[in-house]
């Protein structure tokens, strides 16, 4: 006997191919900084937070300077991804998440053209922009709240939910916890990738999360018929 329950529909951008691409991007630009561009975690803000204070206590100002940018800059990214989706959000041209990953792959594509080196500190602060822009507009997955760009929210949320199954035995809730622990392996295997890309193509290897923005941004052209 059929359901009469309604079904939830979901936008494209809350896929799991999605939300999977864009961990792979994630973990990819992690490791792509912090071997090639001078050891600093492009998303994981709470790490430079750290070795800013490190460098703090140590009295090395300059060095402090190095972590605080690329923080500064993630923080510019998120005012700007909701600038951009208060702007567009109504616009039925395109969907503003499209506006935003078309941003991200400029900018990436042009990172590929810096060599490593004395420009290392401005790419940090554009990585860093980027990761912003892409976790403050990709935040759920089949409705479910996560991050494409670190990992310790995800981690949380999986395992509350696989504590949740095996007390309830609700096999949606072990459905759920394995998107999240899904979600965590292609960022493992994102910064893997990463850092393979990076000894061989060196500054170029970050034309290659560019090219799966691209076709993240391919995949959502197609708009569904749910409100922005």
């Amino acid at each position: 006997m059929p359901s009469n329950a309604p079904k939830t529909i979901h936008q494209r951008a809350e896929s799991f191919p999605v939300g999977a691409a864009l961990a792979l991007v994630g973990g990819f630009l992690d490791a792509y900084t912090y071997v090639s561009r001078g050891g600093v975690f492009a998303n994981a803000q709470t790490g430079n937070m750290v070795l800013l204070g490190l460098r703090l206590a140590d009295g090395r100002w300059n060095d402090a300077l190095y972590y605080l940018l690329p923080i500064f800059a993630f923080a510019a990214g998120v005012l700007l991804a909701e600038w951009v989706r208060a702007a567009l959000q109504r616009t039925r041209l395109f969907h503003w998440r499209q506006a935003v990953l078309l941003l991200e792959l400029v900018l990436l594509f042009g990172i590929g053209f810096v060599p490593d080196g004395a420009l290392n500190p401005y790419v940090n602060v554009i990585v860093s922009f980027v990761c912003a822009l892409q976790v403050e507009s990709f935040r759920t997955l089949h409705g479910l709240a996560y991050a494409t760009t670190m990992c310790t929210g995800n981690l949380r949320s999986g395992t509350e939910l696989l504590f949740r199954y095996l007390k309830s035995r609700e096999r949606v809730l072990l459905k759920n916890s394995l998107k999240y622990y899904g979600i965590i392996l292609v960022f493992i295997a994102g910064a893997v990738l990463g850092m393979f890309a990076t000894g061989v193509l060196v500054e170029r290897a970050v034309w290659i999360p560019a090219s799966l923005l691209l076709a993240v941004l391919i995949l959502l052209h197609r708009r569904e018929p749910e409100a922005f």
